[in-house]
């Protein structure tokens, strides 16, 4: 039995989730609504104030299936309520971000011309300064992937740590070419 698709998913208050035949779930909540087709095999239960997931049977499909629809459902409950946040820090002498119209996010990253990057629906990007960025949303999987493009624009590179990386990442450093004596 899966560890992860057997724990029960607790609902919280002022949270609305409907489960259609085909396995259409709708997550209402305070910060918006989600919805996510699952595979029709899952059998996902609300009852008690709790949302469980149930495999047919012991195939590696159905295993493999378990977990990964309780982990979504899960992080579509965490979404509507307390959404997901991404920081990215820029470092670089003249490398910054600003915004325009709420609508598209400007990075110069020491390219020739700088790089606009439009920012999705139901995303939110803030700059508490010119070289942080934090990007706000309710589904985890597109705060994910809009904050690795950011950060694909310019990686960070290993010999003088310069680029966009994450809050908190860790880029190793090497040390660059030495004199030959």
């Amino acid at each position: 039995m899966s560890r992860v698709g057997r724990m029960s998913i607790p609902i919280p208050q002022g949270v609305e989730i409907n489960v259609d035949d085909n396995n259409h779930v709708t997550v209402k909540g305070p910060k918006g609504t989600l919805e996510f087709t699952f595979q029709s095999e899952m059998k996902i239960d609300t009852a008690n104030n709790e949302i469980s997931v149930t495999r047919p049977s012991d195939q590696l499909r159905h295993r493999a299936l378990h977990g990964t629809t309780r982990a979504l459902l899960n992080n579509m409950v965490k979404g509507v309520t307390e959404g997901y946040v991404k920081m990215l820090d820029i470092k670089g002498v003249g490398y910054r971000a600003s915004l325009k119209d709420k609508e598209t996010l400007i990075v110069s990253v020491g390219y020739s011309n700088p790089v606009e990057v439009v920012i999705p629906s139901g995303i939110d990007v803030e700059l508490p300064t010119n070289t942080e960025v934090v990007i706000k949303g309710i589904d985890k999987q597109a705060v994910g992937e809009f904050a690795a493009n950011i950060r694909k624009i310019r990686a960070p590179e290993p010999y003088q740590g310069k680029g966009i990386r994450y809050r908190g990442e860790h880029v190793r450093r090497k040390e660059g070419k030495t004199a030959k004596k």
